[in-house]
């Protein structure tokens, strides 16, 4: 069974909707761990209620009940995760989970990189700035993780019609239906084995 890690800081409606293509046979996969930054969470209440491990990421100094990300990489290690997925997760994560999951880590941002990425966009940020740019078309964006920002390599995008919204939260709306059908489509890719990595750019068979 593909083995996934989701990492969320809110309600998590991208492990929901994950969550949902596995219960219906269209993702063979299971979530085996959910790691938030918060202990008050939507998403940390469902893998309460689905008994899914799930794990607080943090300083001990802060948070006694907190784990430290080399912590995570030996239950990752230990639980044999295939692939982690930050769904809507606030923070950046350190360097060591990147090196020791290289190519293993995906995100979803909520607008068309390389546009409106970087420090500081995110949620309703993002969608703020695509409105004020009168930009036409926005969607999410799936893309590998590494040590900056939002300039990991683009897996996958979904374009999204603006064209006659009239406020950001009608862009967040329509983009965020979108990141429900591309992130599990693309860990679907993950799962059959058809993402190809080459020097400049990623294929999908």
């Amino acid at each position: 069974m593909y083995r996934l890690a989701i990492f969320v800081s809110g309600r998590g409606s991208n492990l929901l909707s994950i969550a949902s293509q596995i219960s219906k046979g269209k993702l063979k996969a299971e979530v085996s761990a959910v790691v938030s930054n918060k202990k008050e969470c939507k998403a940390i209440e469902y893998a309460v209620s689905e008994n899914i491990p799930h794990y607080i990421v943090g300083k001990k100094s802060e948070d006694l009940d907190a784990v430290s990300y080399n912590e995570l990489i030996k239950i990752f290690n230990k639980k044999n995760i295939d692939l982690i997925v930050l769904a809507g997760f606030l923070r950046k994560i350190h360097d060591e989970l990147i090196h020791e999951f290289k190519n293993k880590i995906i995100n979803i941002h909520p607008a068309l990189l390389p546009s409106f990425g970087g420090k500081g966009m995110y949620g309703m940020n993002v969608h703020k700035a695509v409105f004020n740019s009168s930009a036409k078309v926005s969607g999410p964006t799936v893309h590998f993780v590494d040590e900056i920002y939002d300039e990991g390599k683009i897996i996958d995008q979904k374009a999204v019609d603006i064209s006659d919204v009239e406020s950001p939260e009608e862009i967040a709306q329509r983009v965020l239906k979108a990141e429900h059908e591309l992130l599990p489509e693309v860990i679907g890719k993950f799962i059959e084995n058809k993402i190809r990595l080459t020097e400049s750019r990623v294929l999908i068979h």
